[in-house]
């Protein structure tokens, strides 16, 4: 029972005995340094020494640019261009599908392969297309006002050309032209300036064969006529028609905003194409 004490006060004797660490001149043993030491404090110094190095290590690599040369660690610059990139390209990427959707919607009708006679819904008479009134399922407060648009605002053609035309197309808005069809300068289209939220109509029948945002022209509806002819209307505020739907012409089918990345202000850009090729709409449209 007495030998468990005994054996605990000699090891802290141990720990606490005194030692002396003499440095001594080797060729006249001269006493140049001396420091009295015990295990104990051997102990302490060599694990407070070592938190010291482990923290100043810790704080160099994580706080300074040397941890860049220190395997599986890379620069603060290449993670944030790393960033960038990826954010870049995520954009680029939504661009590219919303630009594939429009020319995939697009390439069918430039190329002839939707015909209008083909449309079981529709039917042409004397270059005219005559809309089911049962599949438009409206209401009598629509009737009504379509009744009221169709009675106003309508521009019929009024050129020496209009002979040779099967179909009558009418001015999409009221407005005043801002820049006028120019092929030279691939401006294959005719830009009207009109106030804010003014109703943007169909310029004659035909069926919504596209309806939706893009990038740079914002919001976008394309119709397609009779005798291949497909009237396309961009930089939208609002739109108010879907894909497939028929509608009549003068019928509100947008409203004039300034939308898309390439818009200047309120205006509509108008294009009119027939058979793949753009057609100057002042040519078909009195825009008076």
């Amino acid at each position: 029972m007495s030998q468990k004490p005994k054996n605990k006060g000699k090891l802290k004797q141990k720990l606490t005995d005194k030692y002396r660490l003499v440095v001594l001149n080797e060729d006249t043993f001269e006493e140049r340094f001396s420091l009295k030491l015990s295990r104990l404090n051997v102990f302490v110094l060599g694990g407070v020494l070592s938190f010291l190095l482990i923290l100043v290590t810790t704080f160099i690599i994580t706080f300074t640019p040397i941890k860049e040369f220190i395997p599986g660690y890379s620069s603060t610059d290449l993670k944030i261009k790393a960033t960038k990139l990826a954010f870049q390209t995520d954009s680029l990427k939504r661009k590219l599908d919303v630009l594939n959707d429009y020319t995939k919607a697009l390439q069918p009708i430039l190329t002839g392969e939707i015909k209008a006679d083909n449309l079981d819904t529709t039917k042409i008479e004397s270059g005219k297309i005559f809309i089911k009134d049962s599949l438009l399922n409206a209401s009598k407060e629509d009737s009504l006002f379509r009744e009221k648009i169709e009675s106003r605002d309508r521009f019929p053609i009024q050129n020496s050309t209009s002979s040779n035309v099967k179909i009558v197309f009418f001015a999409p808005v009221k407005g005043t032209i801002s820049q006028a069809f120019d092929a030279k300068t691939k401006h294959l289209a005719v830009d009207i300036t009109a106030s804010k939220n003014a109703p943007v109509k169909a310029t004659a029948d035909g069926t919504v064969i596209f309806s939706g945002w893009t990038t740079e022209t914002g919001y976008v509806i394309i119709l397609k006529h009779a005798y291949n002819y497909v009237s396309v209307y961009k930089h939208n505020g609002n739109l108010l028609k879907q894909q497939g739907d028929f509608v009549k012409s003068g019928e509100v089918i947008a409203s004039v905003g300034s939308t898309g990345e390439l818009t200047t202000g309120p205006h509509l850009h108008f294009e009119l194409w027939s058979d793949g090729y753009a057609v100057n709409p002042t040519n078909l449209i009195d825009f008076k």
